[in-house]
């Protein structure tokens, strides 16, 4: 990849192209897959294995399922849980039904899975029993008329199915009380869908098939509308840029991410499916101790995570007992890879961690580095097949080459648009259709990218955006707070963490009672970290308060 010239992007000579139209549709894609590895291995869960054939069966039974109930293509499924084997059930049953997947992240606070089912127009909801609770304060309020709930162990069959959800319910009481009298579960779904009534939905590449919720560039949570053609195409990006360094049937993938994540969605679910491997799905790798556990019992070929997944692991007294011989590759996304984790790493297993980049609403990945073992730690890589990227000055014109400028893409990976929001879609493009990230980078000459800093004021907390509008409505509607501005500190454990400065209204406001209001209305690392009560903020002309002054406040201390 030396001496490329400076262009926008490399000519087809010197890079790979895929070709976008050799799937139909999503749903033509998971068809082909499932029946063409049937026999193997696809998903691995708390002991329990599903082949891609078992797969098949079950979430034709769920299409089935959704289909009588009258759900037609377009309608909008949520789907809410954590990484369990109902999961890739669920979503290719939705998929196969032709119905539009809204990922949801569990973690949701009932206002935000409020706001998430409203914009969607959601009609339907797969939910882990886990977060029911949140559901049941909030579905009037929605067009959800159809509530299927799930709980942890359903699918693993037998005795051991009992025992799970007992011990889940029961010993470990991990479920809040919920009433929810219309909901049916899982299991009922599974019995009652009918595969021999199921009728396939015709799709096409430009059907809209995902909305995966993002904040953008205001921090208004909107749905990035993925057509089938967006997966597809990153799907097969994916393949084209790494399948040379793997082998069909034979890889093994570490799968802690949550598929609700546009990351693991794509690369560890679509990206693993069409090569016939298997995904081993840690449902809470939060828990170091049994992660690692897991680890033990695999030997996997491919591990996916974010900065500090890695160096969570890498803390953890007993990792030495993990055996990383048989690994290939291992893939950061979603935030910085540190050059301290990546030194550690690869003195831990001997491979690199090969960065990429991308955004919800591209899919995701627009960039990556090479598997050829190049280590450009810190670069974010180089463009994906069939993708453009330029780095553009406000007016949308490229800048000369090393100068900083905002990243800017095309490509079929490419969302079309906010679901239903065309003045926000309208604020992301530049004429031509080059998509602005709101990233700040630069190309060196040998064609590789690099972010230098953001444009948005958007924090990053463990690779998960937190955007300062939404953490300020929440802590303004405190009746004890006049005034709230929030930002993002560094933090050695998740790159960035929450602060806030605060001016009191109620001046007996303590730091205690703003923590347990957000913890009540924001999910878990959107929650404050740092709390300064101030008699004043920053403000311009007009009123609006400053950010960037508090960001060098903090930058002097």
């Amino acid at each position: 990849m030396q001496n490329l010239p400076w262009i926008k992007s490399y000519p087809e000579s010197v890079r790979p192209s895929i070709d976008a139209t050799q799937y139909s549709s999503v749903l033509h894609l998971v068809n082909e897959c499932l029946k063409k590895y049937s026999q193997e291995p696809g998903y691995t869960n708390m002991g329990k294995v599903l082949t891609f054939g078992d797969v098949d069966k079950l979430s034709l039974r769920f299409a089935s399922y959704l289909q009588s109930l009258g759900l037609k293509k377009g309608d909008r499924i949520a789907i809410q849980m954590p990484n369990l084997l109902q999961y890739p059930v669920a979503l290719f049953g939705a998929i196969r039904a032709g119905l539009i997947i809204v990922n949801t992240n569990p973690l949701y606070t009932a206002r935000e899975l409020e706001h998430q089912l409203k914009d969607s127009g959601a009609k339907a909801i797969v939910i882990l029993a886990n977060f029911a609770h949140n559901l049941e304060k909030i579905v009037a309020h929605t067009e959800v008329q159809h509530i299927i709930v799930t709980e942890v162990g359903d699918l693993l069959g037998g005795l051991k199915k009992v025992i799970t959800n007992f011990v889940v319910k029961k010993v470990k009481k991990m479920v809040p009380a919920y009433h929810l009298p219309q909901a049916v579960s899982f299991s009922r779904a599974l019995q009652l869908g009918n595969p021999n009534s199921y009728s396939p939905p015709t799709l096409s590449l430009s059907d809209v098939g995902f909305l995966q919720y993002t904040g953008g560039t205001t921090g208004v949570s909107k749905g990035a509308s993925l057509s089938h053609g967006n997966i597809v195409a990153n799907t097969l990006q994916i393949c084209e840029w790494i399948q040379s360094s793997l082998e069909e049937r034979k890889e093994i993938v570490i799968t802690a991410l949550p598929l609700y994540h546009i990351f693991a969605f794509t690369v560890n679910c679509l990206f693993i499916l069409r090569m016939g491997g298997m995904n081993v799905l840690i449902t809470n790798p939060r828990d170091m101790k049994a992660f690692i556990g897991e680890l033990r019992k695999h030997k996997f070929t491919l591990f996916t995570g974010v900065n500090t997944l890695f160096n969570g692991l890498l803390n953890q007294a007993d990792i030495g007992t993990v055996d990383f011989s048989s690994l290939k590759l291992a893939v950061g996304g979603g935030m910085a890879v540190q050059k301290a984790v990546n030194d550690r790493w690869r003195e831990r297993t001997g491979i690199p961690i090969l960065e990429g980049y991308g955004l919800s609403e591209t899919s995701p990945v627009l960039t990556m580095n090479p598997t050829n073992g190049t280590d450009r730690i810190g670069s974010i890589g180089l463009p994906m097949p069939n993708t453009e990227i330029a780095i553009m000055d406000d007016a949308g014109n490229e800048v000369s080459l090393g100068e900083r400028g905002e990243i800017c893409a095309r490509g079929p990976q490419v969302m079309s648009g906010y679901w239903q929001r065309p003045d926000e879609t309208a604020n992301v493009f530049f004429p031509g259709g080059w998509f602005r990230t709101g990233d700040i980078g630069i190309m060196d000459e040998d064609g590789f990218f690099r972010i230098v800093d953001r444009k948005k004021d958007m924090i990053l907390v463990s690779g998960f955006n937190v955007y300062p509008n939404e953490v300020e409505d929440v802590v303004a509607s405190h009746p004890g707070v006049l005034e709230v501005a929030a930002i993002g500190v560094p933090d050695e454990k998740s790159t960035e963490a929450v602060k806030i400065y605060v001016v009191k209204k109620d001046q007996n406001l303590t730091k205690e009672d703003l923590v347990n209001f957000c913890r009540e209305n924001l999910t878990g690392y959107k929650v404050p970290r740092h709390i300064a009560f101030i008699t004043e903020l920053p403000k311009s002309n007009v009123g609006k308060i400053i950010r960037r002054e508090l960001r060098e406040r903090e930058e002097n201390n």
